[in-house]
């Protein structure tokens, strides 16, 4: 049995008692407003972060990038040893598997549609069917499809059948009736029958001669420019007001110039970073119709790794240019002429480590960054740059020599698992203590940062452990990570005059707040604890003086005095109880709820179940100045003053 005393804070743990004065909170005392920076994201070519989890093309190597065999094995299986992860599926060769005897296709380069080759299937000419298919395409019952197929070839291979062969066995076959020997586009339609996750997706024919396939595409008829509309819906439920992109590690290796014109003729690529094939389907203009979709700003990373500075330089000419310049130019021929205003750049990304590509000495990459930033800042004065940070040396000598390089200095964190919940729960709150830690100390420290106000961008910070359960680093998140990330919202907010930007990595699959599958997604708990912050915490922090035992409180002031948020993170088995003596302001009766709770600290959501974890709304009675909280929970509470 619990008994709250008035102005008596008490908090059951485990086996003990936490027993003393209320929290004595001064609303006056207030710090540096929170920038709204704070709730960004990341989204990286990685695994199914864009293809499988925010684009909606359904086609694996759509335009070829493998060459198609006749000895089929399209899937290899990787672990990753340094996060614990045990083996994921990864696409190691063509996916495409021959319809015909060996030899009935063959990689043509000599008039290849995009890439390095293009299939080209020969015909038996004996009225017996040869052709390419792929198995693994979801369909939902009564959903429209739209595609289409680049083809040319002799006139007596026609027809030409696209064929869907579903799950029942049941076949829709699309005929192509003729060929060109230039490479023609061909619209394809589909509305499914009945709902299948292994359709086979077939290109035949049983005439004479041969045909090639330039492309395929097929996507749900609800993709908004390309993008799924479900995954979208979830983007717009975070409401983040920012997204880094397109890396991480894959920027290091990435030329921006395969990503724009044509999208089917756009080369596909391997992977420079990580496992796969990059079919550069989305590039800038892609992204940026996503952040215009979402009313988030960009935030685009630049090679600094393989990269040139030239190339950097005519980057931020294609976005934010002119039409009177060359790049301006090139950018009006792909179908934008306004220029982008693009204000965010992430210069690199972690070039101090030996994994990145391009990784040089400190001594050396602290003249590239600097060159780098001096002809950014020659194409777009308004720019503002952030620098590649790392805790210890590297970031001294950042600071020393290129404090007039750059607007903020970026850091990432990362954590894994621990047993005990409070000890995994405080795991990136002390992470980011560390980080402002040692910022304070560079600002006493080093005479480059006299009169400058270089703040901290924490571009990556997340939980990484568990299994690959969706792809490559698509691991499962649990309550116990929505409660870390909540108290690490709260330590960001006690160092808001340091964190001006964070961008919680990633947003889909990859170590993401949104999970999917082919046909279905979700909110991740950590994902529900990003909505919940974003949209209803305060902006203006008041100074908490005193943590009740292992829970971790938060306030703040709403941006128009009109009410206090607090905000209550429990990762204790027990419901636990704050007393909180407020000095000097008061508040209306009531007040609103806002819980996120479950069963025990595992509990976890998957796409297309009933969610385990959800944000609970809910008109709360308050019973004097004591305020609780569920077990294993993130409890907001909106107090409106008199």
């Amino acid at each position: 049995m619990k008994r709250v005393l008035p102005f008596l804070c008490v908090v059951l743990l485990a086996g003990s008692v936490w027993a003393g004065e209320p929290i004595k909170i001064d609303a006056g005392k207030t710090q540096q407003p929170i920038s709204p920076y704070i709730y960004g994201q990341f989204i990286e070519h990685l695994g199914r972060c864009i293809y499988g989890g925010l684009w909606a093309e359904m086609i694996e190597d759509r335009k070829f990038y493998y060459p198609i065999k006749d000895d089929f094995d399209p899937w290899g299986t990787a672990s990753d040893r340094q996060w614990n992860a045990g083996p994921f599926q990864y696409l190691k060769a063509s996916p495409w598997r021959v319809i015909g005897p060996v030899g009935t296709v063959t990689m043509d380069t000599a008039h290849a549609y995009t890439g390095a080759h293009s299939p080209s299937i020969k015909l038996p000419g004996d009225g017996s069917s040869a052709g390419i298919a792929q198995d693994g395409l979801a369909f939902v019952k009564g959903k429209e499809y739209v595609g289409h197929i680049v083809l040319a070839g002799d006139r007596e291979a026609a027809p030409v059948i696209v064929r869907l062969v579903l799950g029942d066995g049941s076949v829709f076959d699309h005929a192509i009736d003729k060929l060109t020997d230039g490479y023609q586009s061909y619209p394809l339609s589909f509305t499914a029958p009945s709902s299948s996750d292994n359709v086979r997706v077939v290109i035949l024919s049983k005439g004479k001669g041969s045909f090639r396939v330039g492309t395929l595409s097929w996507m749900p008829s609800d993709n908004i420019k390309g993008w799924r509309s479900d995954t979208v819906a979830l983007l717009k439920v975070l409401n983040a007001p920012i997204y880094r992109w397109p890396g991480g590690n894959f920027v290091s290796g990435y030329n921006w110039r395969d990503g724009i014109g044509d999208r089917d003729k756009r080369p596909p690529r391997k992977n420079p970073a990580w496992r796969g094939v990059e079919a550069n389907d989305v590039g800038i203009h892609e992204y940026m119709e996503l952040m215009d979709m979402i009313h988030s700003e960009p935030y685009v990373s630049v090679n600094t790794g393989l990269g040139t500075v030239e190339e950097v330089a005519q980057e931020i000419e294609y976005f934010n240019g002119p039409t009177g310049t060359p790049m301006g130019k090139l950018r009006a021929q792909n179908g934008h002429p306004e220029p982008y205003h693009v204000v965010w750049w992430a210069v690199g990304n972690e070039m101090f480590g030996n994994w990145q590509l391009g990784h040089m000495p400190l001594e050396e990459y602290v003249k590239k960054h600097n060159r780098v930033a001096e002809a950014m800042w020659k194409v777009d004065l308004t720019a503002k740059l952030v620098g590649v940070g790392n805790v210890g040396p590297w970031d001294e000598a950042m600071l020393k020599e290129c404090a007039g390089s750059m607007n903020l200095l970026s850091e990432h964190i990362y954590v894994k698992e621990k047993t005990n919940v409070v000890a995994h729960v405080r795991q990136l709150a002390d992470e980011i203590k560390r980080v402002a830690d040692a910022h304070r100390k560079y600002r006493k420290d080093i005479d480059a940062l006299a009169g400058k106000d270089i703040r901290i961008s924490m571009d990556e910070w997340n939980y990484w452990y568990g299994d690959y359960l969706f792809g490559e680093l698509g691991c499962r998140y649990h309550l116990k990570d929505a409660l870390g990330v909540a108290k690490g919202f709260h330590e960001y907010f006690r160092n808001s005059d340091l964190f001006y930007m964070a961008n919680y990595a990633q947003t889909v699959n990859v170590i993401g707040a949104i999970k999917t599958t082919p046909t279905a997604s979700s909110l991740e708990t950590t994902g529900l604890a990003l909505e919940l912050y974003r949209n209803h915490f305060g902006s203006i922090p008041i100074e908490v003086p005193q943590q009740p035992g292992d829970l971790d409180v938060s306030a703040a002031w709403t941006a128009d005095k009109k009410a206090i948020t607090v905000a209550i993170v429990n990762p204790l088995p027990d419901a636990s109880q704050v007393a909180i003596d407020w000095a000097n302001v008061a508040f209306k009766p009531g007040a609103k709820q806002w819980v996120i709770t479950g069963d025990n600290p595992n509990t976890f959501n998957d796409p297309g179940k009933t969610p385990n974890v959800t944000i609970q709304e809910k008109e709360a009675t308050i019973e004097g100045n004591t305020l609780s909280a569920p077990p294993y929970s993130v409890v907001m509470y909106r107090l409106e003053v008199r």
